[in-house]
């Protein structure tokens, strides 16, 4: 995988299950009324890190085999998992997922195929999906035009990231995953949001892989900046995170 992305998580998975963003339920019933995904669907979890989008699946799907190479994440996810029926934690990556030959109904990369490397990754997909299975691709994208606060936190990394431009997911754009798919998918949006106090934005914040670690030296200046753009923007102590959850799903034609 590129940037060395198994291990990029590995020090941040409590603020990352803490304060990522969920998915709209919107999402799973557009999934459904297309018939990418029902109660008897087989599913893989690509990427699926500390279980953020393999919980909403499991109550959508028969099946969920979730699919993590980092050790750190795919164990946050089996705790905070037990118990759920139909959940099974794969040690894979997206390229190499160790699945039996089609055997899913539909794959999902949640916040995570930007950190794949897109041949391998396709090659196996077709291997493991079902000759009518689908592939769904979605992202959290922060609205960060929206309001003074996701403008001025978008700056400040900008300012204080250290791979930020390198690694941003935003790179992935509509033609680089047409080509993926071989052909256009369908695509849909959906508005999404968190609201934060200051510890859960600045949990928020240290999640981000491209972001200094507390043992770097560019971390404390980065926090100093968050907090006084917190209370720059803060209403009753509060600030808005909002999103637009863009989803792709389609099938992967053949080469």
């Amino acid at each position: 995988m590129p940037h060395q992305s198994t291990q990029r998580f590995s020090n941040r998975v409590g603020d990352y299950s803490r304060a990522r963003p969920d998915y709209p339920t919107a999402v799973f019933d557009w999934l459904h009324d297309l018939g990418a995904l029902s109660d008897n669907s087989q599913v893989a979890d690509m990427g699926s890190g500390t279980g953020i989008s393999t919980l909403p699946l499991l109550t959508h799907a028969a099946k969920v085999y979730a699919v993590e190479p980092n050790d750190a994440m795919r164990q946050s996810a089996e705790t905070n998992l037990a118990g759920h029926i139909g959940f099974i934690s794969i040690n894979g990556t997206a390229e190499a997922t160790t699945l039996p030959d089609q055997c899913v109904d539909l794959i999902v990369a949640g916040q995570a195929f930007h950190w794949f490397d897109p041949a391998p990754t396709r090659q196996e997909w077709q291997r493991i999906l079902k000759p009518t299975g689908q592939v769904v691709l979605m992202w959290n994208d922060r609205d960060i035009h929206s309001t003074a606060f996701l403008l001025g936190y978008e700056a400040m990394l900008q300012t204080h990231g250290t791979d930020y431009r390198e690694v941003n997911h935003t790179q992935i754009d509509e033609q680089r995953v047409a080509q993926f798919y071989g052909h256009p998918p369908r695509c849909q949006r959906f508005p999404n949001k968190q609201v934060f106090d200051l510890d859960g934005m600045l949990a928020r914040l240290r999640s981000s892989s491209y972001t200094p670690a507390p043992d770097q030296l560019g971390f404390a200046p980065m926090m100093d900046a968050a907090r006084a753009l917190f209370e720059q923007h803060e209403q009753h102590g509060q600030i808005e995170f909002l999103y637009q959850t863009v989803v792709y799903c389609g099938s992967l034609c053949s080469n």
